[in-house]
């Protein structure tokens, strides 16, 4: 009536490996990390002591507990006495939480970037990418700091700037005090500070100490000077110690404007989970990623909201990785700018990136709109545009800005003779005098390329797929609770994929 019943037989195989199917996704981290060269972890091993457990298997069993949603080392470590897919990866053996621990924090740390690489090159040989197309977004993930712990940048330079002041102030006393009591002192240790631009908590210091060298030295005879030790005292206790925060403070901001006590490598950003709607700033970071399948061919971590400064140093990045930039570069209007442009055009790398109204451009308000230069002609033998009533703009003078990387960006201006009669001047300009433009011909030379390529048909159909790309790893990424923010690439084998997550830095 009942299948025969016994915990006390034998059963055979005892190979765990015959309960685990033929695409399961534990075979796929398995055959990946197999075929890494076990040179990628000599560098983490110094050898000596005891005898380490093997680092591909560690590897194995951190990768595939991230895809099952395990974060915690404690976790992993039961799940590797428990769980046969675990037990199979590591061999039966049975490393414990700390040994986990010690081996992603520690270990793993300084060849994670190899080992990424060599994952990339498993996917270009099994020819799942191509590395013809990338395809980049970004997106802000919330730090795990205090949401209220902030550090704005206007509030510590100007607090510094106000004890530059009261030292300065102070110092002043000190030196009326000291020229009414000894000629011999006056202003020797003031000078030395030097103007209040440069002084610095060194500087300070060095004020303090010849200050109590002073003290130090005055004859038992005559009567202490309080007035001097309260001043030295306040130097030392408060103003010395609110220098250099302000100075360690100003150094973590560096091109910044904020950041968290509890983080100070996360900047606060607006992200787009605003549950109380107001444009609050949570301490965050900017994360590029490129791929292609929805396989992550590269990733980078920055510390800016806006995503057009981050795309050169994120493709500089996968240049170093790959030793190569991809064919092709796909990107939303995020992205374009004259500088990218630039960047793009001087590497060589054929770019599929939108301008910021180059949806705009589409519509029919926006070709009717004789205000609008693009919707004029422009003159290259004169260096002149003619506007829609024909008027002739004729170029007056070039100025130069430069940006925080050095870029050099050249506006030129242009202004007609006359509009005082122009029966479109209502509909063109709301300025009283004459029409003025300000055009840089290189980013409009650059505008222009850009739309041939994004409405052709290779463009159109790239731009499409662009949506689908990067935003479903996000949404892989951003799913799961607790992910590192690095989760890296996926892999595949034969019809069964699974998203494979590489431990962050």
């Amino acid at each position: 009536m009942y299948i025969q019943y016994s915990m006390d037989q034998l059963c055979l195989p005892m190979d765990l490996e015959t309960d685990i199917s033929e695409n399961h996704l534990v075979r796929v981290v398995n055959s990946a990390v197999n075929r890494l060269s076990d040179a990628l972890f000599d560098a983490a091993y110094p050898g000596g002591g005891r005898h380490s457990y093997h680092p591909k298997m560690l590897t194995k069993v951190i990768i595939y507990a991230y895809t099952q949603r395990l974060y915690s080392s404690r976790q992993i470590a039961k799940a590797v006495r428990e769980n046969i897919m675990f037990m199979w990866l590591a061999g039966r053996q049975q490393p414990d939480f700390r040994t986990i621990n010690r081996f992603r924090s520690e270990r793993m740390k300084d060849v994670l970037e190899q080992i990424f690489t060599a994952v990339l090159e498993l996917l270009v040989e099994e020819k799942y990418v191509q590395l013809e197309h990338y395809f980049i977004d970004g997106t802000k993930i919330e730090a795990n700091a205090g949401r209220y712990t902030f550090v704005w940048k206007k509030a510590v330079v100007k607090q510094h700037a106000k004890l530059q002041e009261k030292v300065r102030t102070l110092f002043g006393a000190i030196e009326e005090a000291q020229q009414q009591e000894d000629a011999e002192h006056a202003g020797a240790d003031l000078l030395e500070l030097g103007e209040a631009s440069e002084l610095t908590a060194d500087r300070l210091e060095q004020a303090i100490q010849r200050l109590e060298e002073q003290l130090q030295e005055k004859p038992k005879d005559k009567p202490k000077d309080k007035p001097l030790k309260k001043a030295v005292r306040l130097l030392r206790k408060d103003l010395l110690p609110r220098l250099q925060k302000y100075e360690h403070q100003e150094a973590l901001l560096g091109d910044r404007n904020s950041f968290s006590k509890t983080d100070p490598d996360a900047t606060f950003m607006r992200m787009k989970e605003d549950h109380m709607r107001n444009g609050q700033l949570k301490p965050g970071y900017n994360v590029q990623i490129g791929t292609e399948n929805q396989f992550v061919l590269g990733y980078s971590v920055h510390q800016r909201p806006t995503d057009t400064r981050c795309l050169k140093p994120h493709l500089e990045s996968v240049k170093e990785k790959l030793g190569k930039l991809p064919g092709t570069v796909i990107a939303d209007a995020g992205y374009g700018g004259e500088e990218n442009y630039a960047y793009l055009e001087k590497e060589q790398v054929h770019a599929l990136v939108k301008y910021g109204t180059y949806h705009k451009e589409k519509s029919r308000a926006w070709k009717k709109d004789i205000g609008k230069i693009d919707n004029w002609h422009y003159n290259e033998e004169e260096d002149s545009w003619t506007c829609a009533a024909g008027q002739k703009l004729a170029f007056r003078y070039e100025s130069k800005t430069t940006t925080e990387s050095g870029y050099e960006i050249h506006t030129r201006h242009y202004r007609s003779a006359s509009c005082e009669d122009c029966p479109l001047k209502t509909a063109c300009t709301k300025a009283k005098g004459n029409r003025e433009i300000s055009v840089s011909l290189t980013y409009w030379r650059q505008k222009n390329e850009m739309r041939e390529r994004l409405r052709s048909e290779e463009g159109y159909e790239l731009s499409v797929r662009r949506m689908i790309e990067p935003e479903s790893v996000f949404g892989q990424v951003k799913k799961q609770p607790g992910v590192p923010a690095l989760s890296a690439s996926r892999l595949g084998q034969g019809k069964s994929r699974g998203r494979m997550a590489l431990p962050c830095p």
